[in-house]
């Protein structure tokens, strides 16, 4: 039996995936397969020799980073493996990554392509795909948007029937990020995906350029199925990885429905765009009645200029209309930022944090989101943008990032000061923490600062799952 091992190097504390569901595909064509998540466990040289082929999941930009050094010590040690890299970051890099010694790149729905190839290459006879066994479901949802329709040259991203994950040889769940509750108490977290890509071409977003405004489902038997497997192995919370997970609102809510039938105790996360919070906002009450704990929505800006450069989609007014969809529908709202960006300014950032805080949002965003600086990756619709080319530099190929600096020096200043505050400390109040910031910030802009008239909290009112990084 051919032998294959499947790396995750990082993904943001959560059992990865990307990782089981290949391990499932892989031993479903008869490969003896060891998942491994270098994030929480060791991994020696000896397993990269002893295998056939050697994958990488990279699924985000520290991921990419991080497995740089592996596939280097992988290529050394097994000079004769078949080394793959797979995941929304890997096209992306796709020449970086070759010439650290990967012979094949699969981006958007890898797995199937990442089977045929791993026969093709150690000539293996191949058994039938599963998903030219199994006939398919294809919602309404799982189709091209207007503007990606017939005719369109963009390549599709193929449709297949997934298998159900594969996380037998991973950590246990208990070994990931946990859901810190209100009252102190802590939830073990699983994580599965409910659909992948997106019908929107945000600039900045290192989805667009592999789906270009594509997404495909996930189909619903097999995410029940996903997430019965983790209940069954402690998880009391489930953390939904979509893109957008409104992208079908009609498949998305067939799914919570029947998560909380089967499972009433077990809360649940996704992230929604503000534009579909607003467009589906009759959804929003049936998200808190199934159990969702709170929703993320990449906000990035409350300036609308910027948020036109980006092509969110919305505005300021937008969100701030979002917050209270939330509030009335009792949802809690987790907005995440590109804090710092070409465009901002020292009075901008200190009205960014007043918004924050007169939304009564403190609580509800992570310390990290407040020095998050903007990342233009290879294949970044921003790198044509005419507004960021005055800023942009050459691509750095120690970040796998083209660098940009900022015209004010003082911004770059502030970043750098802040990043250390938030760095050093992570596992403080998050009030204490942003108040640190924003004192920091009016003094740095010379701006006074609109001190909230709402008295104190002794703690944190809201869940929160208690991985920091977001990026």
């Amino acid at each position: 039996m051919s032998s294959a091992l499947l790396i995750s190097t990082y993904e943001m504390g959560r059992q990865p995936f990307g990782v089981a569901s290949a391990t499932a595909w892989l031993r479903a064509d008869g490969w003896g397969v060891r998942a491994i998540d270098a994030a929480k466990e060791q991994l020696t040289v000896d397993r990269l020799a002893g295998a056939d082929l050697v994958g990488f999941h990279l699924p985000m930009h520290t991921a990419t980073r991080l497995a740089g050094p592996v596939i280097v010590a992988a290529r050394r040690a097994n000079p004769n493996a078949a080394i793959a890299a797979f995941g929304l970051y890997a096209p992306l890099n796709a020449e970086w990554l070759r010439s650290l010694g990967v012979d094949a790149v699969f981006g958007g729905e890898f797995e199937a392509e990442l089977t045929a190839w791993a026969a093709a290459r150690t000539q293996r006879p191949q058994s039938p795909p599963r998903s030219q066994r199994s006939e398919i479901t294809v919602h309404k949802e799982d189709s091209l948007d207007a503007a990606n329709s017939a005719g369109s040259a963009l390549p599709r991203v193929p449709r297949i029937h997934f298998l159900v994950p594969d996380r037998s040889t991973l950590p246990p769940l208990k070994r990931y990020a946990t859901l810190q509750m209100p009252d102190g108490t802590r939830r073990t977290v699983g994580y599965t995906e409910a659909s992948r890509g997106c019908r929107h071409r945000c600039r900045h977003c290192p989805v667009v350029p592999i789906y270009e405004g594509q997404f495909r489902v996930v189909q619903t038997e097999v995410v029940l199925a996903d997430i019965a497997a983790q209940v069954g192995a402690g998880a009391s919370h489930i953390t939904f990885g979509d893109p957008d997970f409104f992208n079908g609102p009609t498949h998305a809510m067939r799914i919570v429905r029947a998560l909380h039938d089967a499972h009433a105790s077990v809360s649940y996360d996704v992230t929604i765009k503000v534009e579909h919070l607003l467009k589906h906002r009759d959804l929003v009450p049936l998200l808190h009645e199934t159990g969702c704990a709170f929703v993320t929505s990449a906000v990035e800006s409350i300036d609308d200029r910027v948020l036109a450069i980006f092509d969110k989609g919305h505005t300021r007014r937008d969100v701030i209309e979002a917050v209270t969809v939330c509030q009335d529908a009792g949802v809690t709202l987790m907005p995440t930022f590109v804090a710092f960006h070409p465009w901002l300014t020292l009075a901008s950032y200190c009205e960014l944090l007043d918004t924050i805080e007169s939304l009564d949002l403190i609580d509800h965003v992570a310390p990290i989101q407040l020095a998050i600086r903007l990342l233009v990756p290879e294949g970044s619709r921003l790198i044509t943008a005419p507004e960021m080319r005055p800023h942009l530099g050459g691509f750095d190929p120690a970040t796998l990032t083209y660098r940009w600096s900022h015209p004010d020096p003082r911004v770059d200043l502030l970043h750098e000061e802040l990043t250390r505050i938030v760095g050093a400390r992570l596992a403080v109040d998050r009030r204490a923490l942003f108040d640190a910031v924003s004192a920091l910030a009016h003094e740095r802009a010379a701006v006074s600062r609109r001190h909230d008239s709402r008295p104190a909290r002794a703690g944190a009112t809201v869940p929160y799952l208690n991985e920091p990084w977001y990026c």
